[in-house]
């Protein structure tokens, strides 16, 4: 076995690699800022029963975090179509790696970007995702 021959030294590991990490890394983004999104507006209901259908759209569209947080889950949806197709990558092989490791990021970031209560329950389910996908893979 030489060197170049060990799977984490090609070039495609460093590519499908990125583009995991592009994908889980923007949609934790896009989900974390649409949260901000809605923390900041506030009960839409509220909104709704003072000034209407209207108003609420008013507050949703003139919210900056939201259209952030939109360009973001669409640079990871297009991440995930750009791997699927230039890398000739399988859903069944990329769709669980980025589904696991994304409720994992959304957990951490929930923690410390919007400084949720992220209860045991979470963090366990987290890792019995993780584990069903170690389990899926070998």
């Amino acid at each position: 076995m030489t060197l170049t021959s060990l799977p984490f030294l090609s070039a495609f590991f460093w590519a499908t690699t990125a583009m995991i990490a592009t994908v889980v890394l923007s949609s934790t983004a896009g989900e974390v800022l649409t949260a901000a999104a809605m923390k900041s507006i506030g009960d839409l209901d509220e909104i709704r029963a003072h000034s209407g259908l209207k108003g609420a759209i008013v507050a949703v569209l003139t919210c900056p975090l939201f259209f952030a947080g939109i360009l973001f889950m669409a640079v990871a949806f297009f991440a995930l179509l750009f791997t699927l197709n230039q890398l000739n990558m399988n859903l069944g092989l990329v769709g669980p790696a980025t589904a696991s490791l994304t409720v994992v990021s959304n957990a951490i970031a929930a923690k410390l970007f919007l400084k949720e209560n992220v209860d045991r329950r979470r963090w366990t389910a987290a890792v019995l995702i993780c584990v069903g996908v170690y389990f899926l893979a070998h």
